[in-house]
């Protein structure tokens, strides 16, 4: 099964919600994605795989961290919502804790939490809420109201799922490393740290990385700082310089040049595109 890296329609805005709809036959390829994933079903039901197979319906929660290989295989009038954002935005925040339930799937839980009836309204109006907010020219005020709702999103589901009795199979190389690259990448850490912090050669983990997700350690790493650099960019007025610093680039300059590889334009141009509506 060949692994195709995509951002599954998150583009760049920090959290990322759109209704969705499935039905048919799946993919023959499996998707990788550079930021994690929370789906609602909200109708229909379906059966993807995800480290095994997963018989999915309504009032479920299905979760893909980033960097996890996941397909469709069959869906029969399957709809509801789909949020995207990035995991290391909300580390930086102290929110760290927000993220158990994905990593619980990591480390071998089932990528399934099934919200309660009586919830799963609530958690649905959170959604159409998060995409109206997504609709909105970039400021400050519609930065933090976006993470305010994502933040009741997550807490729904982490106080809905229930792993009494769930015993993970251990977190894989793969899975450790993007991990602790989430938890770490907006220091000042390479391949290196990386490897060495999970006892592998940096080569060793090269290839295990690039082969599971089409992203090197390093790649996973600029991913990271470059997705709360635009966080921050969408967030306030700080200057470019000052972004650099906190998304751990040293020297600004290396930051610009990082910026620009992946988005043509230099920071203060991106965020000025933005807030224009661009």
């Amino acid at each position: 099964m060949r692994v195709v890296h995509t951002d599954g329609g998150q583009g760049q805005r920090p959290v990322f919600v759109r209704r969705m709809a499935w039905t048919g036959d799946g993919r023959p390829d499996a998707a990788v994605h550079g930021h994690a994933v929370l789906l609602l079903y909200t109708d229909g039901r379906a059966e993807f795989e995800q480290r095994g197979r997963l018989a999915l319906g309504t009032g479920d929660v299905h979760l893909v961290p980033a960097g996890e290989a996941h397909r469709m295989i069959a869906a029969a009038g399957l709809v509801g919502w789909g949020l995207g954002f990035d995991a290391a935005g909300l580390v930086s925040a102290g929110l760290g804790d927000l993220l158990e339930p994905f990593e619980r799937v990591r480390a071998g839980a089932a990528a399934v939490v099934r919200i309660p009836g009586e919830r799963q309204e609530h958690l649905r109006g959170v959604m159409m809420e998060m995409e109206r907010e997504g609709e909105r020219p970039v400021s400050g005020v519609q930065a933090q109201v976006q993470r305010s709702l994502l933040t009741l999103a997550l807490a729904e589901v982490v106080r809905a799922a229930d792993w009494t009795g769930v015993a993970g199979t251990g977190t894989p190389l793969v899975a450790e490393a993007l991990r602790f690259i989430e938890r770490n990448c907006l220091a000042d850490i390479s391949l290196r740290e990386v490897a060495a912090a999970l006892g592998r050669s940096p080569a060793h983990l090269t290839t295990a990385m690039r082969v599971a997700t089409g992203r090197t350690a390093q790649q996973w790493i600029t991913a990271g700082r470059l997705a709360e650099a635009r966080r921050r960019l969408c967030a306030g007025d700080e200057s470019v310089e000052a972004i650099a610093g906190q998304v751990g680039y040293g020297d600004p300059s290396s930051f610009i040049r990082a910026f620009r590889r992946e988005h043509a334009v230099s920071p203060a141009a991106w965020r000025a595109a933005q807030r224009r509506g661009g």
